[in-house]
């Protein structure tokens, strides 16, 4: 008996070509149409980011230096409203230059200084703007938020924002800090075994730091008022 044999379609390339080729000429000004599109949405993103972009960032530049200037020698006022049409403030560098990275940054500095001046809702919203993925002063900006919860006496949410600037990029530097804020803020909770674990981590895994080398004191205070 005949063995018998499955045979696969075969596929005509020929007959598929000539489909392909027949949807083209049928289709070619919809085809043309969609190419423009495509070619012009490329060539407007990439002259918007690297034109108009780069120009706003050199000029928002230019004017943060001078605001700058005003916020390193504790003007916060003139660092936040400019003085006069000769240097513009981080509140007016914030709105016009909100698509450059200047811009975003005068987010920063705005949180830091409504900060300084007691204004804490404030500088909760402009801190919250800001986005940096940078290992030192996106942590500060977190932590910032964290200092005006806990000036709001809203110690949970302070404890949350310090965590959060702990781990958002551990370093010798920040995360020693703001675990040492959220501890002493348990504290102020009375959460004292909360308290005791986060200063036993300071002094593990940060013993070179500053914090780390005196974290025996605060352990032993805070076993102390929690009676463990």
């Amino acid at each position: 008996m005949a063995k018998q044999i499955n045979e696969e379609p075969i596929v005509d390339v020929e007959q598929a070509f000539s489909k392909t080729e027949l949807y083209i000429e049928q289709n070619k000004k919809s085809l043309m149409i969609i190419a423009v599109v495509i070619v012009a949405l490329v060539g407007g993103y990439f002259t918007y980011k690297y034109w108009y972009v780069a120009g706003e960032e050199t000029k928002a530049r230019t004017e943060m230096f001078k605001a700058e200037d005003f916020f390193g020698k504790d003007s916060i006022d003139k660092a936040m409203n400019g003085n006069g049409p000769a240097a513009l403030g981080f509140i007016q560098i914030a709105d016009d230059y909100s698509i450059t990275p200047s811009g975003n940054l005068a987010e920063y500095y705005l949180g830091i200084c409504y900060l300084k001046k007691g204004k804490y809702e404030e500088a909760i919203s402009h801190l919250k703007e800001f986005n940096s993925a940078d290992q030192i002063v996106g942590p500060q900006a977190t932590g910032a938020i964290g200092d005006a919860n806990m000036e709001l006496g809203k110690t949970d949410e302070a404890i949350t924002f310090y965590l959060k600037a702990a781990e958002q990029s551990v370093n010798n530097f920040t995360t020693p800090i703001f675990l040492k804020k959220a501890a002493m803020a348990d504290e102020d909770k009375g959460n004292y075994a909360d308290a005791v674990k986060l200063y036993e981590r300071i002094k593990n895994e940060f013993a070179e730091t500053a914090e780390g080398k005196e974290m025996d004191k605060y352990i032993s205070r805070a076993k102390g008022l929690g009676n463990l």
